[in-house]
C-alpha cells in the first residue's frame, strides 16, 4: 500500500522500510560532540550500501554523514528520506555535487527541530501527560498505559512515514532541480541557512560570563556589562572558535570537553566566572 502510494519499486520500498525502522534509533547513542551523528550513519548505511558498490565510495558516503546532526527524532524520518534521494542521485550523476547533502541536512535540522518540539515535545507530550495523570490521580492503572500510548502511536507514525515522503518529494525535487540547474543556488542558500543556524546556537547555547566586579569612583562596574555593551555574546563567540580551532588541530574531543568543564570550575572557584 504505501509503495504504490509513494509509486515506488520494490527495493525502494525496502531500502525506505529499513531507513525507517533505523532512524528509530535516533538520539540513542547520543554524544556531545556530534550529537545524533551516529545515529543518522546508522540509517543511511542501507542507503550508501545500495548505491555505492564501490569500496571507496562506500566509506566517503559513511564519512558524510558522520557529521554533527541535532534535531527532534519524531520528525528526523523527513530528512533521512531526503538525504538518501539525495545519495541516489549522487550516485546516478557524476556532476552532482554531494557537499550540497550535507548543506541541506544542517539546514532542516534546526527548524524541523523548532517544529517537532513545538508539536511532539511542547504540546502532544503535555496533552497526553495531563491525560493520563487524571487517570492515575482516580487509581487507575491505565494512566501510564494510556499516555504510553496516545504520545507514542503518532510520534511511531511520523517516524515511520517521514522516510518515505522524503525520499519521494526529495527524488522528484532533486530531478527537477537538476535539469533546471538551480542545485548550486540550493548548495549555496542551505549552506547560508547551516551557518546561520550554527551562529545563533554559538549565541543562544554557549556561556562564558566574567562575574569579576570591581569599585570605580565609589560605584560597582560590571566587567561583563561593559562587554556586553561593547559586543554582546564577545566570549562565547571567542571561546567557540577557541574550541574550532583545537578541533583543527586534531585535538581529541572528549579531552576538551574534560578541559573546558575544569576550566569553568576552577575559574568559578577562585571568582573569573
Amino acid at each position: 500500500m504505501i509503495k504504490e502510494k509513494f509509486n515506488l519499486t520494490e527495493e525502494e520500498n525496502k531500502m525506505c522500510f529499513q531507513i525507517a525502522l533505523r532512524s528509530h534509533t535516533m538520539s540513542a547513542p547520543y554524544c556531545w560532540e556530534k550529537m545524533q551523528a551516529l545515529s543518522f550513519l546508522y540509517t543511511m548505511i542501507p542507503v550508501i550500501n545500495k548505491y555505492y558498490p564501490d569500496k571507496e565510495d562506500r566509506i566517503e558516503g559513511y564519512k558524510r554523514h558522520w557529521e554533527l546532526f541535532n534535531t527532534t527524532p519524531s520528525v528526523s524520518g523527513f530528512i533521512t528520506g531526503l538525504a538518501a534521494s539525495m545519495e541516489k542521485q549522487g550516485a546516478e550523476d557524476p556532476n552532482f555535487d554531494k557537499s550540497s547533502i550535507s548543506a541541506v541536512k544542517s539546514s532542516l535540522m534546526g527548524p524541523f527541530a523548532g517544529i517537532g518540539d513545538s508539536i511532539f515535545q511542547s504540546t502532544w507530550r503535555v496533552i497526553s501527560m495531563g491525560v493520563g495523570l487524571s487517570l492515575a490521580a482516580g487509581g487507575n492503572i491505565l494512566g501510564p498505559i494510556v499516555f504510553l500510548l496516545m504520545y507514542n502511536i503518532p510520534s511511531a507514525f511520523v517516524r515511520f512515514l517521514g522516510p518515505y515522503v522524503g525520499y519521494s518529494l526529495g527524488a522528484k525535487f532533486m530531478s527537477s532541480a537538476a535539469e533546471n540547474g538551480i542545485m548550486s543556488f540550493i548548495t549555496k542558500a542551505a549552506s547560508t541557512v547551516g551557518l546561520m543556524t550554527v551562529g545563533a546556537m554559538t549565541a543562544t547555547m554557549v556561556s562564558c560570563n566574567i562575574g569579576f566586579v570591581f569599585t570605580m569612583g565609589g560605584a560597582e562596574q560590571s566587567i561583563q556589562a561593559m562587554l556586553d555593551t561593547i559586543f554582546p555574546n564577545l566570549l562565547p563567540l571567542l571561546l567557540t572558535l577557541f574550541c574550532f580551532k583545537l578541533l583543527n588541530k586534531k585535538v581529541n574531543a572528549t579531552l576538551l570537553i574534560f578541559g573546558l568543564m575544569i576550566f569553568a570550575i576552577l575559574g568559578t572557584w577562585i571568582g573569573i566566572f
